[in-house]
């Protein structure tokens, strides 16, 4: 069985979230989201984490951060388990806090990592808990430690939120600014916020194109024999994604290797350029028939295992011609 892989590298960002255990208020019971705030710092200052956002919610968390070492899995499952360990110690609690592994989506830096940061900082206005206006009021957010000052944790990195917003200075005028900033995005009308702000905790990836097709890159050389993806938490949507993508560039492969036009397939469900593509698909790749149905336009899924299940009987796997095909994409 292939590796899983896990896309770590020195400068990577990310934005980690998780929810309390059956999506109960974990952090709401007394001194739970403070310790939670002091384990995240200790984390940071361990793992060297630079930490651009945070918000402490009653029942979930949001992190936006930088990672100068590939260090992210080993650093989450030190803060989670700590935290965890403490909670249940101090409570007189057991098990699991957290509803499952953490969602980690990899963050373009620069533009990207600063939406990521004012979508954590405006948490409590979608919540409904302060108004814009008074966001400070929420304590258990990297906001209000910003405007600290020299007080400000080491850990906090204040360059890329201002200076994505304005090249603001980092003074009592600049947050003054910043804050302002804030407030206009959080009059936006809600259907375009929602849109805008949605897509920053789905997936796996917040970026540019060419951000994306880094990363993608990335994945396919670190492990080019299976496409066995475990994105760091990211979520089904985000894995469903990934695979696709690079299937469908497997599958432009095989189809120059073997003469195949794509545009313009014949429109028989069962025809043998078809059934060809989808064995060698399934002989290269672990391409789900789903996919395969959909892109080949094959009928249902189990009609793509039929027609391939029915290839291989006839022997056509074993002849060189489809072979040689095999090794040419395999290489």
């Amino acid at each position: 069985m292939a590796r899983k892989v896990r896309v770590e590298f020195a400068g990577a960002c990310y934005h980690v979230l998780n929810r309390g255990n059956y999506r109960q208020d974990l952090f709401a019971p007394s001194g739970a989201a403070e310790s939670f705030q002091k384990c995240l710092f200790e984390a940071a200052g361990s793992f060297g984490w630079r930490l651009h956002a945070f918000i402490v919610m009653r029942n979930h968390f949001h992190v936006a951060l930088e990672t100068p070492e590939p260090n992210l899995s080993d650093g989450m499952q030190w803060l989670q388990a700590t935290w965890t360990a403490r909670f249940n110690r101090f409570h007189g609690e057991g098990g699991r806090a957290f509803q499952g592994r953490y969602k980690a989506l990899h963050v373009e830096p620069g533009r990207a990592l600063a939406e990521v940061a004012h979508y954590i900082h405006l948490n409590p206005v979608r919540a409904k808990i302060v108004p814009a206006k008074r966001l400070l009021e929420f304590r258990w957010s990297s906001l209000p430690l910003f405007l600290q000052g020299r007080k400000r944790p080491a850990e906090l990195e204040a360059a890329v939120v201002l200076g994505e917003s304005g090249e603001l200075p980092d003074t009592a005028t600049g947050w003054k600014r910043y804050l302002g900033y804030l407030e206009v995005v959080a009059e936006e009308e809600g259907r375009l916020r929602d849109k805008k702000f949605g897509r920053l905790s789905r997936g796996w990836v917040i970026g540019s194109r060419e951000f994306r097709q880094e990363l993608q890159k990335e994945l396919k050389e670190a492990d080019a024999a299976r496409e066995r993806f475990e994105l760091l938490g990211a979520d089904r949507e985000g894995h469903q994604e990934m695979r696709a993508a690079v299937w469908e560039e497997k599958l432009q492969a095989m189809a120059e290797a073997s003469g195949a036009n794509l545009e313009n397939l014949p429109a028989r469900k069962s025809a043998a350029a078809k059934v060809q593509l989808a064995a060698l698909m399934k002989a290269a790749t672990s391409v789900s028939n789903g996919w395969l149905a959909e892109r080949l336009a094959m009928g249902k899924p189990a009609s793509v295992s039929q027609y391939v299940r029915r290839f291989r009987l006839a022997g056509e796997t074993e002849k060189r011609a489809f072979k040689t095909l095999l090794s040419r994409i395999k290489t």
